[in-house]
């Protein structure tokens, strides 16, 4: 699933989640983690202390005001960033203890991110956009190419596929995201305010594909939102409130 990793390191029993008879076993787990950010002359404290544990093939909305921290959350648990103390772990393994090339690696082929701002490459049409992160996974072309038409064609875009993101609606451009979400069949899809840019018309029918697709494939979900109406959606869901997640 995941190339060599760095530091194969023993955990000691303490460390690994306690698994129940009968429950899936815990995939990701954040423990004390502590996040701030510079400005200026002023230190801006966003995550203190937060834990959560998500188990594998869960569906889990995290919501909050804007400037919670949810954004910065699914950063660190999808190894963008890493925490200033704490821990993140996945499957039992800290985050922390895989190098530059291994955390690149086990992110690549592992974690499906969707953010509201699509961040699509203007140069590359559809298809080479949903691609990309299997060519980076070296995944064969015409094999890449192969599962890009076929993630295109379930997402109601088969005949756009050779136009650009500035050819493309936000629904559209959403759309793409998401199919390159999950070219590689992550285990983990983490979604940032994914309709946040979108109608509601245009909202509710990405959060359904998103939903769908998810359930199709058994991955696991977090979705960062800010609206009652799509975290009502998730079977659980967490409200971060100063940094923490809220009693």
């Amino acid at each position: 699933m995941i190339g060599t990793m760095a530091n194969d390191t023993q955990i000691s029993p303490p460390l690994v989640p306690q698994i129940v008879a009968g429950e899936p076993r815990v995939l990701l787990e954040a423990r004390e983690v502590h996040k701030s950010y510079t400005l200026g002359q002023r230190t801006l404290e966003v995550l203190r202390g937060l834990s959560l544990t998500v188990r594998r093939g869960e569906f889990l909305a995290l919501r909050g005001a804007s400037g919670a921290g949810k954004s910065t959350l699914l950063h660190l648990l999808g190894g963008l960033d890493t925490p200033d103390t704490g821990d993140i772990w996945f499957e039992g393994r800290d985050l922390a203890s895989m190098g530059p090339t291994d955390l690149a690696r086990w992110r690549n082929r592992t974690v499906g991110f969707v953010f509201q701002a699509y961040h699509l490459l203007p140069e590359l049409d559809a298809l080479e956009n949903v691609c990309l992160p299997a060519r980076l996974a070296r995944v064969a072309a015409q094999e890449a190419e192969a599962r890009g038409r076929e993630l295109l064609k379930r997402v109601g875009l088969a005949d756009r596929v050779e136009h650009r993101p500035a050819e493309l609606s936000g629904g559209e451009q959403q759309r793409v995201a998401i199919a390159r979400a999950l070219i590689n069949s992550p285990e983990l899809l983490l979604a940032d305010e994914p309709t946040g840019n979108l109608d509601s018309h245009t909202g509710d029918e990405i959060l359904d594909l998103l939903l769908s697709l998810r359930a199709e494939r058994q991955t696991t979900l977090v979705i960062a939102t800010h609206d009652a109406k799509v975290a009502g959606k998730a079977p659980r869901g967490l409200e971060l409130v100063d940094g923490r997640v809220g009693s």
